[in-house]
């Protein structure tokens, strides 16, 4: 009888695990399943079905298939691990806390177990257990380059760029082709200010994943008649910080083609030297260039130190028209109006990024100590989920909110023309206040982003910001009572000729 349809649980078994060694993923899954249907009490069928599920990219289907497992043999210890991964990566941090800690109890000697609780707890911000964790899963595999980056994660997250730096240079001492590796020093080494080197170790991040192929890259050489495309590659604020290189590159010459999301498109139009703004994402428009440049990857052909950063603002400007249409709908406050900004994009598909945003964002209730500053009016700059707040706002914390009629990242650069000060965490208004030369505050998460540095509490990159550091993880308490306090001071000197007003600007 053909092994593909023999009903014997045992072969079928066998047949999965020859199945997935080969890599022929979904067939493994459809023998461990067949084999269910006529063994479902088979633990060990449950366990390589979920693993196979997982390699498949089907991680709700692993967690099923893990948890049918534990159902059937509660002190296998290899399965809590595995579902602990599995939960990580879904973002369910509790539960896989939960998880990790169960098969740590069952295998306390196995540095995998340490080392998976030690991942979960850095999700969850807990540094200091995850330091000791990776610790002792390093003290039995010394040169685990796997855990010697996450613990370079997790040292420079607890501010030691020093550590940091020698638990990556240990990991890439072990794996140095790795690109994963070689991404997480490079976010280490620009944190740490060293720029010369960060930026060389950034362009690891292409080998992370696979880019678009779009045509030859440009390497700073003179543009001479060529067209250079200068494209977006990560998020909003990304594109927003790294803007400022467009019009060095125009002014070296050549045609330049700048393609960007399209909410950013309207607002790109002042910025001079540039031939042709295209949306990110249209396949149906054929674009014509000779060699094409990520703008982050602009810092890397400047030689972009800390002490050359192109740091003068604004280097955007906001449509005259649009400013003076948004400053007929704001009210004719005599106090200072000050827009706020708590929550980032919940980025649903990326698991790493929706991780970060739980970290960085607050929602609207934290800030309720800001209610009663006499001299202010706060004005909403939140879009998207986050925004409902509004809807029952903190009692006394009165806030405008314009941003339903917002289409765009244009009519918010116009509406912080019209204000006074912004307030955000680390997200795109974030950098468009900075990048349009207003005051900006700006909470930043414990571990903060690459780009704010250590122990500063201003930015290279934007003179009119000042940062406001979480002193513990996952605590806005202090930062939010810092804001009071220096929005009391704000509100208390400011003279009427200190509002921002259209017939000042």
């Amino acid at each position: 009888m053909d092994a593909t349809t023999n009903a014997d649980p045992a072969v079928l078994f066998a047949l999965g695990n020859t199945l997935q060694s080969r890599g022929r993923t979904e067939a493994a899954i459809e023998a461990f399943r067949r084999c269910l249907a006529a063994a479902p009490d088979h633990a060990g069928t449950h366990y390589n079905l979920g693993n196979a599920l997982l390699k498949a990219g089907r991680p709700v289907e692993a967690v099923d298939s893990y948890l049918a497992c534990l159902r059937l043999t509660p002190a296998f210890g290899a399965a809590y691990l595995n579902l602990a991964d599995t939960l990580r990566r879904l973002g369910l941090l509790d539960q896989a806390r939960w998880a990790a800690e169960a098969g740590l109890r069952l295998l306390p000697d196995l540095p995998e177990a340490a080392g998976c609780l030690a991942n979960v707890l850095h999700d969850l911000g807990l540094y200091e257990p995850a330091e000791a964790l990776y610790q002792r899963a390093l003290s039995a595999v010394p040169d685990h380059p796997g855990w010697l980056s996450n613990l370079g994660n997790t040292l420079r997250a607890l501010g030691r760029p020093a550590e940091a730096l020698d638990a990556h240079e240990r990991a890439i001492t072990a794996a140095p082709e790795d690109a994963e590796l070689r991404f997480n020093r490079a976010l280490a080494l620009l944190a740490a200010g060293d720029f010369a080197h960060g930026w060389r170790e950034y362009e690891w991040r292409w080998l992370r994943t696979t880019p678009r192929k779009r045509g030859p890259w440009w390497k700073g050489d003179a543009p001479g008649d060529r067209t250079i495309l200068l494209h977006a590659e990560q998020g909003l604020g990304d594109t927003l910080q790294f803007l400022r290189y467009a019009p060095l590159v125009a002014a070296a010459g050549g045609r330049i083609v700048l393609e960007v999301q399209p909410e950013l498109m309207r607002l790109c139009e002042g910025l001079p030297g540039i031939a042709q703004i295209v949306p990110a994402g249209d396949t149906n428009t054929a674009l014509a260039f000779d060699v094409q440049c990520p703008l982050m990857s602009l810092p890397l052909l400047f030689g972009t130190t800390l002490e050359t950063i192109p740091a003068a603002t604004p280097y955007l400007h906001p449509d005259p028209a649009l400013v003076a249409a948004w400053g007929e709908r704001l009210p004719d406050y005599s106090d200072l109006r000050v827009g706020l900004c708590w929550a980032g994009g919940r980025h649903a598909a990326d698991t790493g990024a929706r991780l970060i945003d739980q970290r960085r964002s607050l929602r609207l209730p934290q800030l309720a100590p800001l209610a009663g500053i006499a001299g202010l009016q706060f004005v909403s700059l939140q879009k998207e989920q986050p925004a409902q707040d509004l809807q029952q706002p903190p009692p006394g914390l009165d806030v405008l909110d314009p941003m339903p009629a917002v289409t765009d990242f244009a009519d918010t650069a116009a509406i912080i023309a019209n204000l006074d000060l912004v307030i955000s965490v680390d997200t795109a208004v974030a950098h468009l206040a900075g990048a349009l030369g207003r005051p900006v505050w700006l909470l930043s998460r414990f571990d903060g982003c690459w780009r704010w540095l250590h122990g500063r509490d201003d930015s290279p990159w934007y003179p009119t910001m000042r940062l406001y550091r979480q002193e513990r993880p996952l605590d806005w308490t202090g930062v939010v009572t810092r804001l009071r306090r220096d929005l009391t001071v704000l509100a208390r000197n400011a003279a009427p000729a200190d509002r921002v007003r259209l017939a000042a600007g």
